[in-house]
């Protein structure tokens, strides 16, 4: 059973900055891709962004060049640095990992909280 451990989380002012962490208890070398999603109360969740094994990056449109994912293999963790911030960036963020194997876990969740 693959835990991932998200941080980072909390409470910050339109314009601000936070990154997040999501550290994996699996060499990431078994990891085939990594990202973050993210759900709004009433929201669907949606993907923000997302890294592959060879470091490709996909984002969603609406935090393309705010926001910057990147992974650590030596520390089994991927992150998201996430600046200019927006009160709809207002979300719990969830880690995604996708194995090579093909299995899917997902993390607890972080909140992030952007006020105006």
């Amino acid at each position: 059973q693959v835990q991932l451990v998200e941080s980072g989380g909390g409470l910050v002012q339109a314009g601000g900055s936070l990154r997040l962490s999501c550290a994996a208890s699996l060499s990431m070398f078994g990891i085939d891709a990594m990202g973050w999603y993210r759900q709004a109360p009433g929201n669907e969740r949606e993907l923000v962004a997302v890294i592959t094994s060879t470091g490709s990056t996909n984002y969603a449109d609406s935090v393309k060049g705010r926001f910057t994912i990147s992974r650590d293999n030596a520390k089994n963790t991927v992150y998201v640095q996430m600046d200019s911030l927006k009160p709809e960036d207002t979300a719990v963020y969830y880690c995604n990992v996708g194995l090579r194997s093909g299995s899917v876990y997902w993390g607890k969740g972080t909140l992030v909280t952007v006020s105006s």
